[in-house]
């Protein structure tokens, strides 16, 4: 993932909700960050597109968030080693976490902390639904 900083932080706003930045990623040629956002949230149609526009690497990231093995050891294989550290740190591994945080580029644990945040949260709203639907 060769990206600017600046590109990395905006990134990293994107995923935590802010719109303007998503939008701005999206009309200034880094689409797939933008729609990455949509797709860590489960839209279909953004998991979709990242897979016909050739971004394999990050539906894989997010699946891998997700705590799917065959989507982490497709990282390891095609040699996606900094995503998969992200995404063990975003499913709540703290060893993956301080790994990211001891890096030179400290973005890379921001990111994976954004995502930790959103993917607890969808986890803890569907353990609500599953709850009270259960009641």
């Amino acid at each position: 993932m060769k990206y600017p900083t600046k590109i990395i932080v905006a990134w990293g706003e994107a995923i935590s909700g802010n719109v303007k930045l998503r939008d701005w990623l999206l009309n200034n040629g880094y689409p797939e960050l933008s729609i990455f956002c949509f797709a860590l949230r489960n839209k279909i149609e953004a998991r979709n597109w990242l897979m016909e526009h050739k971004f394999p690497h990050l539906m894989a990231l997010i699946r891998g968030i997700e705590g799917e093995e065959g989507a982490r050891k497709w990282l390891h294989q095609h040699k996606f080693h900094l995503l998969l550290l992200m995404a063990l740190a975003a499913d709540n591994d703290e060893i993956a976490m301080k790994k990211l945080r001891d890096l030179p580029e400290k973005e890379w644990a921001l990111i994976a902390e954004r995502m930790q945040i959103v993917k607890n949260n969808i986890e803890r709203d569907n353990n609500d639904i599953h709850q009270i639907s259960s009641d």
